[in-house]
């Protein structure tokens, strides 16, 4: 009886320190994870076989400046995802496709955060064999938080090798990138 009254004693802490504002340090860790999270969600869908609606992870206004190719909107967004799909030396035709993060810097700051990720994508042609780089890149994020959900304001995607041929003429090298500078 007693472990079960300071169970429920300690239950009524918790609930009501829930309902005090959250401590700014482990609000600023959910933010980060959060931010991981979305990121790690988006990349999850490239290689697949459904049309993954891309547009959802941006703001409405959010620009994507892909190689030096910027587009500006769901609309634009949207359509560069179908272009890519089309390409016909789309690294994710002929197996499976895998993108690897790795070495995320994060920082968040209230409703803004920044966040850069090193991107490598991995083809698996065949079960015997084993799988190889098909590209390597970098890439610069600032997201905002609006109505509690993490949002692309700004994406820079800056391709180290496996250039899809679209961004040939456009590709200007980029040693580092300041998302947060226009």
């Amino acid at each position: 009886m007693r472990i079960a009254t300071l169970a429920l004693a300690g239950g009524a802490l918790a609930l009501g320190a829930c309902s005090q504002k959250p401590d700014p340090a482990m609000q600023q860790l959910a933010d980060r994870i959060a931010v991981e999270d979305l990121i790690t969600d988006y990349y999850e869908h490239f290689g697949g076989s459904k049309n993954e609606d891309f547009a959802r992870y941006y703001t409405d206004d959010a620009s994507f400046d892909v190689n030096g190719l910027v587009y500006k909107g769901h609309a634009e967004i949207v359509k560069l995802y179908d272009q890519l799909g089309a390409q016909s030396d789309n690294a994710t035709r002929g197996g499976t496709f895998h993108m690897l993060l790795t070495n995320p810097v994060v920082h968040v700051d209230g409703d803004k955060a920044t966040i850069k990720v090193f991107w490598t994508g991995v083809m698996n042609d065949r079960i015997d064999a084993p799988p190889h780089f098909v590209e390597q890149g970098r890439e610069y994020d600032l997201l905002v938080k609006r109505d509690g959900k993490w949002l692309i304001q700004k994406r820079v995607v800056v391709a180290d090798s496996g250039l899809p041929a679209m961004f040939k003429a456009t590709y200007t090298p980029r040693l580092d990138y300041d998302v947060t500078k226009d």
